[in-house]
């Protein structure tokens, strides 16, 4: 190998280490292998940045402002409650699943995922039913039909953007269309039949949360011409206690939710109080302070106030620091009440846990704690504890013909994909569904730095050579299986790195292996690129191979292993599936 292929692999190797590993966000690692091959000499910096003036990440950011749209509409939650119905077992699993497939085709499906679980968390809690038998599926329903057509998901943009590249022709909009679409009916047809098998009963959602609630919460109340009357709770010392917090007081009938550092308590205030029973030492020891009777979580909830469930994002600034340093209280205006991290509660002091990508927190809030933080990029999902989602039904009429107009003009070639994207936008502003505020909002910039970014990678392996030496690997260690097992080698190498890394960086680094792979057999380029395409978008052995499945993990209380139990059959049925449909589609 060259010099400059050497210095590529040990740049891509680094940059799976750190993504693997979530060292740093996805979209400043992959950026900085790209900026440091521009430095290295490796690529020029035409060939570094060309991804940001590709058409990819534009449809992106318009697609993202169209699922906003919808969101803001209303249309799914009454869609979902219908769906419901009065069914159970897997005729509700499919009268959930198949809709989810199929509009998975043509919304973002991490947005339609955060819209979908909601109403579901609260549809099953209300009807007893465990919600770990649903959250996965629906995942993995939106995961496959984001292979139908090339609007689907980002990677299939993102393929798309490397095509044009390259100088081939890009994805058609349902050019997918005859492979993705059997796979997604057949692996949503699975889910549907397995689901109740191969995933546990992990519990009811309200059952669970109640439990949990009932250990950890307890009164005390103020002492009357006591050493805390008159004082602030930070100078009381109620802020630093071990292992629990400060979460409510209750004065002459009034709420005060958060509680401030600077609140003057008074005598015969009732304060509640949250962490592990365990640590209730520390208020036995605090001076002026004497037991409460314990209330219910109805009391807690009481006027204006109810629980929600978040799911941390990447780009949340809660990632790799503590409750305590980010001031949640004083900045979401609402109060933790437990961090849930692979299905379980982390017992340690609040405050001081360091939170990840994917904690799902507990907290307590007010009835616009939803509506005000449902655009930030800080929360993956916010999911109301009991009531389904308020949404904005205004302009669903609206909404609903863009989404009709922009798929019959794009499937037609009437407007090309890219013009018909950027006009969604305006036509969404300009109609009053969105402010501009709320459309700028939509925009995820991880994911689109992320796109942006990989083009860069993807032009330092075929550049220096590394995709021809890792094609002529690929094809050594597959020869005695000819075009097939090299196209068979490709589709495994792409489903194996999306587990460790973001599917668009896996995608824009097998992509030229890909193009030299069929190279190296004398074959047609095209099946090997859709081979990358449906391996890049189809994870389901890992909760990060995929973000939808990281959205599910903490809400549906569930294991690393279930992902595993639920995605291996999955992944065998769409490796067999592609081998077979690929090459009479796209003949070698």
């Amino acid at each position: 190998m060259t010099v400059d292929a050497w210095i590529t692999l040990a740049v891509v190797v680094a940059v799976v280490v750190v993504l693997a590993r979530e060292l740093v966000s996805p979209a400043l690692t992959v950026l900085g292998g790209t900026v440091a091959l521009l430095l290295l000499g490796v690529i020029d910096g035409a060939q570094a940045f060309a991804g940001f003036s590709n058409e990819a990440p534009i449809i992106v950011a318009a697609l993202l402002v169209l699922a906003r749209a919808v969101d803001i509409s209303g249309i799914l939650a009454p869609i979902v409650t219908a769906l419901f119905g009065q069914t159970s077992g897997r005729a509700l699993l499919a009268r959930l699943l198949y809709p989810v497939t199929l509009l998975s085709g043509f919304l973002n499906n991490t947005t339609l995922v955060a819209m979908t679980v909601p109403p579901v968390v609260e549809l099953t809690s209300r009807r007893d039913l465990p919600a770990s038998r649903f959250l996965i599926p629906i995942s993995y329903a939106a995961v496959l039909g984001g292979v139908t057509t090339a609007i689907g998901t980002s990677t299939n943009l993102t393929v798309s953007g490397l095509l044009r590249n390259a100088g081939m022709e890009p994805l058609g909009l349902f050019e997918l269309t005859p492979a993705g679409l059997p796979i997604a009916l057949a692996g949503t047809t699975l889910m549907v039949l397995l689901a109740a098998t191969l995933l546990p009963d992990r519990g009811s959602t309200r059952e669970s949360v109640d439990e949990q609630v009932r250990e950890f919460t307890f009164n005390m109340r103020v002492v009357p011409g006591g050493p805390l009357d008159g004082v602030s709770v930070e100078t009381g010392g109620l802020r630093h206690l071990r292992g629990v917090f400060l979460v409510q007081i209750e004065r002459d009938g009034h709420s005060i939710l958060p509680v401030a550092p600077e609140e003057v308590l008074c005598g015969g205030d009732e304060l509640l109080f949250a962490g592990r029973v365990s640590d209730v030492v520390d208020l036995q020891r605090q001076r002026g302070l004497v037991t409460s009777q314990e209330r219910q979580l109805a009391q807690l909830t009481g006027d204006g106030h109810g629980f929600y469930e978040v799911v941390v994002g990447a780009e949340s600034a809660l990632v790799g620091r503590t409750i305590k340093d980010i001031g949640f209280r004083g900045r979401y205006r609402a109060a933790v009440l437990a961090v849930h991290r692979s299905g379980q509660r982390v017992d340690a002091k609040l405050g001081d846990i360091e939170l990840r990508l994917g904690d799902t927190l507990l907290t307590v809030a007010d009835d616009d704690f939803r509506e005000r933080w449902r655009d930030s990029r800080d929360f993956l999902v916010v999911a109301p504890l009991s009531g389904i989602p308020p949404t904005q039904p205004r302009k669903a009429a609206l909404v609903t013909a863009v989404i009709v107009g922009f798929v019959v003009l794009t499937a037609f070639e009437i407007v090309p994909l890219l013009n018909a994207a950027i006009a969604v936008p305006f036509v969404l502003v300009a109609g009053g569904v969105l402010t501009v505020r709320q459309a700028r909002n939509a925009l995820d910039l991880n994911i689109l730095v992320l796109i942006a970014s990989a083009f860069g990678l993807g032009a330092a392996v075929s550049a220096s050579g590394l995709g021809d030496v890792l094609g002529r690997l690929l094809v050594g260690v597959f020869d005695p299986f000819g075009t097939m097992g090299a196209l068979a080698g490709v589709l495994l190498a792409t489903i194996f790195l999306t587990e460790l890394v973001s599917n668009n960086a896996a995608a824009a680094l097998v992509f030229p292996i890909a193009l030299a792979t069929a190279v190296q057999v004398g074959a047609d380029p095209r099946p090997f690129v859709i081979a990358v395409t449906l391996g890049a978008s189809l994870s389901f052995l890992t909760p990060i191979g995929y973000q939808t499945n990281l959205m599910v993990y903490g809400l549906g209380n569930y294991r690393f292993t279930d992902y595993t139990r639920a995605g291996a059959p999955l992944d065998l049925l769409v490796i067999t599936m592609s081998l077979v449909l690929i090459p009479r589609i796209w003949p070698f």
